[in-house]
């Protein structure tokens, strides 16, 4: 099957990216009272078993949530920012994978985290991939999504210091909402919060989710 070009243009900008994207964020959710807050929340609320960091990058959430108590691991669809995870938290798996077919089994997750990992897909491809999300986790599992407040398409040219081509997607948190309800969620919390300079340029929102029992 021939991988859509969206796909192929995500990966490649994440490789080129990856060491420069992971020591520009390393310290993002040391100044983000609200990230911390959200994934305080996350982890209270999802009960014992696996979580999945869904679109991992180089694993800065992954390592967090992991000393807030979780058994977590990673996913990414680019190798490089899996090679950087593996590197920086030599004591977690990660694994070099897509969100539209993950290599997990139906139900075996606890929790699942898509943190800005829905941003890269069209929005009309998004049904796919919030069905994959609700496949692999249990009834009452949890899902945490968090991703840039709009309804347009950004093409990005220059990030984090290196020439790229991709697409960012932002979206309406009742658009979000309302994918996940027709997947079988329960949404149980959204937030839109400003964004925060130099990082952030919009409102950004989160969506906690838990799949009907």
């Amino acid at each position: 099957m021939t991988e859509p070009a969206y796909v192929s243009a995500t990966r490649t900008a994440y490789d080129t990216v990856a060491e420069s994207y992971a020591e520009m964020l390393k310290d993002a959710l040391r100044d983000s009272t609200w990230d911390r807050a959200i994934l305080g929340a996350f982890a209270e609320l999802t009960g014992d078993g696996p979580v999945g960091d869904l679109g991992c990058g180089p694993g800065r959430l992954t390592g967090y949530v992991a000393s807030l108590g979780l058994d977590v691991f990673g996913v990414d669809l680019s190798p490089a920012m899996i090679e950087v995870a593996r590197r920086t938290h030599p004591g977690l798996r990660f694994d070099v994978g897509t969100l539209a077919a993950l290599d997990l089994a139906d139900g075996s997750l606890a929790g699942a985290l898509a943190w800005y990992s829905l941003i890269h897909t069209p929005p009309e491809q998004l049904p796919v991939l919030v069905k994959e999300l609700a496949r692999v986790l249990r009834p009452g599992g949890r899902l945490l999504t968090a991703f840039q407040v709009g309804n347009e398409r950004k093409h990005i040219e220059h990030a984090y210091g290196h020439d790229v081509s991709a697409d960012a997607y932002r979206l309406d948190p009742d658009f979000v909402a309302g994918l996940l309800a027709d997947a079988g969620f329960v949404v149980e919390a959204r937030m839109v919060r400003e964004g925060q300079p130099p990082l952030e340029s919009t409102p950004q929102a989160y969506v906690m989710a838990r799949k009907e029992d």
